[in-house]
């Protein structure tokens, strides 16, 4: 496989001089606050009485999302990693430096990695007092049926969200009225697209999937996601009239309506064929005798260098037209003439970034139960063992994530582990598995956000409280954390056995890890749970994805193992091979 070329660093600082140089790009728009240094916060935006707009999601799709960062539209972008939701702390940082009193509204795509960090750190602002509301853009109408509408992923429609709330705040509506217009834009705005090469991740450089030369795929996602077919590479015209059937059937624009246009390239696509694009889309909506109000051809929501393009409509009236054609400043767009600052731009004292929690010092250890091999030593050395070999198998994690996703899952994985290592490495001595387990949540939660996020920071939570009561673990103990993080992940991702992801590795692990703890040893309960999972892993290649990305990918995602089960079995085989290191004689 090629190798490909990008102008960067090194890859863990991609995302803070990107950050770095867009603000230093445009100080008169943009700067950063809160101690993440992932919230990038328009300077003549957030105010007193005005509900703020926070937008955001993963890095690699530029302009989105902080190039919408300005007067009159969103006022603050929190930024993930690449392809990744930030996480409940980056979001909180955006929140924070928006919030003017008023509320404020969450715009973001509908990943299931992004529904999840968003509302957490919803649930944290809500606790604090403060009103959110949140808004899943979801316009790919590639993705999902009409009647499963609420399934769809969120594109390049996010252009026209994005702008139709900002309007309404920057008017001085108030929260619910800017919610409920938001998903106005949002339910008359229809996207589709079409992929005709791959991009690559920064940190690993290889195409994320593979396409022929002479092949298209019609209506890719937005990270590499597959789309609804593949076939052979067409003329622009034909692509343009496939594209906009799809989208006309369901929109159903009478002759004399208005609607505004926006043919987005995805990284590598020439302006020569967007607008030749734009061509064959006029000449259909002249035919039908439909307006076009206003139109942007360009770059405004990319993937990385993939080539290809999307189209989007958003369905006109006079509400959404005064709304799209209110002014605003930002860096990838300018509408209208922004006259001077906010006549009431004055802004209280921000509030700071919260401290985040600490791990739980450790309890007096006459009071935790002592029976087991495994003590606190052992146990962090158990978990610098899985980071150790998640990081050897980063390639093979986004391999198989390229094949059904993103791409990013070894790439992720590897960031969160890399910083539950660096976040155990300073734990004190005596720190109990539970102190320890709090540590490695708000870690890779931090670290990544992202689905794996919320994901792993939940599971380590569950599992550290089950055997909170305990200095070492026993088998009975070792089973126990093992089915509280189980627990912990399906309570937070819904998932189910069948439904293809990490859960169909957990389950057999957990299974077989209670029966071994019956009667086995400590090393017996950890085997047998490997071995579950790799059990559980090689089935979900027989098995149609039924949540997240993989899941529009229908009997496409047969024949492929989930890679969130992968990296369960890495984990719980590095776990074992560290327990047999520690138990071998010296």
């Amino acid at each position: 496989m090629t190798k490909t070329k990008k102008l960067i660093n090194a890859p863990e600082d991609i995302i803070p001089q990107l950050i770095s140089g867009m603000v230093a790009a445009h100080p008169d728009m943009l700067t950063r606050e809160g101690g993440t240094g992932r919230a990038i916060v328009a300077v003549d935006g957030p105010r007193d009485g005005k509900v703020g707009i926070v937008v955001g999601g993963g890095s690699g799709h530029e302009p989105a999302f902080a190039g919408y960062v300005g007067r009159g539209l969103a006022d603050a972008a929190a930024v993930g990693n690449i392809f990744a939701s930030p996480s409940p702390e980056q979001i909180l940082d955006a929140a924070r430096a928006a919030d003017g009193g008023a509320g404020v509204v969450f715009l973001y795509g509908n990943y299931t990695g992004d529904v999840m960090n968003f509302t957490m750190a919803a649930e944290e602002l809500e606790a604090s007092g403060t009103q959110v509301r949140q808004v899943q853009v979801a316009d790919d109408v590639a993705s999902a049926p009409k009647e499963r509408r609420s399934e769809r992923r969120g594109i390049a429609g996010d252009f026209f969200v994005f702008k139709i709330a900002g309007a309404a705040a920057d008017l001085g509506e108030p929260l619910a009225r800017v919610e409920a217009l938001a998903q106005k834009a949002n339910d008359a705005t229809l996207s589709m697209g079409v992929a005709l090469g791959a991009c690559s991740l920064p940190q690993t450089g290889k195409p994320n999937f593979e396409i022929g030369d002479d092949e298209m795929e019609i209506g890719m996602g937005l990270h590499g996601e597959p789309g609804v077919r593949r076939e052979k590479l067409a003329p622009a015209d034909t692509v343009t009239d496939e594209l906009m059937d799809t989208i006309l059937s369901e929109m159903a624009p009478a002759k004399g309506d208005r609607v505004a246009v926006l043919v987005n390239g995805l990284g590598s696509t020439s302006l020569v064929e967007l607008y030749i694009i734009f061509d064959r889309l006029k000449h259909i909506l002249d035919e039908k005798g439909i307006e076009i109000h206003h139109s942007w051809v360009g770059e405004y929501a990319t993937s990385l260098e993939m080539a290809g393009a999307s189209i989007t409509l958003m369905k006109l009236d006079d509400e959404l037209t005064r709304l799209l054609d209110h002014p605003c400043r930002t860096p990838a767009l300018t509408v209208g003439a922004i006259e001077g600052a906010a006549a009431s731009s004055a802004r209280s004292a921000r509030r700071t970034a919260q401290a985040g929690d600490t791990p739980a010092k450790a309890k007096v250890a006459a009071n935790l139960k002592r029976e087991g091999i495994i003590t606190p030593e052992i146990f962090r050395a158990m978990m610098q063992r899985a980071g150790d070999e998640i990081i050897a198998e980063r390639d093979w994690l986004s391999e198989l994530d390229g094949v059904i996703g993103d791409g990013d899952h070894g790439v992720t994985m590897e960031i969160g582990w890399k910083a539950v290592q660096g976040a155990l490495a300073n734990a004190e001595e005596d720190e109990t598995i539970e102190g320890s387990c709090k540590r490695m949540a708000k870690a890779f939660l931090d670290a990544v956000g992202a689905s794996s996020g919320p994901l792993y920071a939940t599971a380590f939570l569950r599992a550290g409280a089950a055997v909170s009561d305990r200095l070492n673990l026993d088998p009975e103990a070792l089973s126990a954390w093992l089915a509280a993080a189980l627990q912990g992940v399906r309570d937070r991702g819904r998932a189910e056995p069948g439904d293809k992801t990490m859960i169909d590795a957990w389950v057999p692990a957990v299974e077989r890890a209670q029966q071994a703890a019956a009667n086995g040893t400590e090393l017996d309960v950890i085997n047998a749970a490997r071995d579950g999972a790799e059990a559980g892993m090689k089935a979900t290649a027989d098995l149609e994805s039924r949540r997240g990305r993989s899941a529009k990918l229908g009997a496409r995602s047969k024949g492929h193992i989930d890679p969130g089960a992968a990296s369960t079995w890495v984990t719980l085989r590095a776990m074992a091979a560290a327990l047999a290191e520690a138990r071998a004689p010296k």
